[in-house]
């Protein structure tokens, strides 16, 4: 008996065969949507890296996934938001016309993340291991409350 992969859409949404997975099916109108238009009339995908930031005791902690850059390629700004731009460089040995399928992002990125507390910029650490950007920012201690002791008069 032979076991057959049971593809609900692939012949619904797609009569041509040529694209059967249905995340690729779901993902073409956004492309097209979120795309720009570059001078050959082909259509540059717009991208961000995905960020998570959280909060310890004293700092805010910003984690970014750049797989494929070089740290000579990411470039941080912080003037009361953070700033992370660069530029991820499309494999040359490919022409446009050869691929089968193209799912990883190119092109120039900016994620501008709004800092939920004032921090202080000279003891700002970023660090890049493994694709992934961690930015370190201590929480500004003029910001941070005092106990004021009161004395019994």
């Amino acid at each position: 008996m032979a076991l057959n992969r049971f593809r609900p859409f692939s012949g619904g949404l797609n009569p041509s065969g040529d694209l059967t997975d249905i995340q690729t099916q779901m993902n073409r109108p956004f492309d097209s949507f979120l795309g720009q238009a570059t001078q050959s009339g082909m259509m540059e995908r717009v991208w961000a890296p995905a960020v998570d930031m959280y909060e310890t005791r004293n700092e805010v902690v910003i984690s970014a996934e750049l797989p494929g850059l070089n740290e000579k390629d990411i470039h941080l700004s912080i003037t009361g938001d953070l700033l992370i731009q660069g530029e991820r460089q499309r494999n040359e040995d490919a022409k446009d016309g050869s691929h089968y399928r193209r799912e990883r992002w190119f092109g120039k990125f900016e994620r501008t993340l709004g800092l939920p507390m004032s921090v202080e910029t000279g003891q700002v650490k970023a660090t890049y291991r493994d694709g992934v950007l961690t930015v370190k920012l201590p929480e500004d201690d003029e910001i941070k409350p005092k106990v004021i002791e009161i004395d019994v008069a």
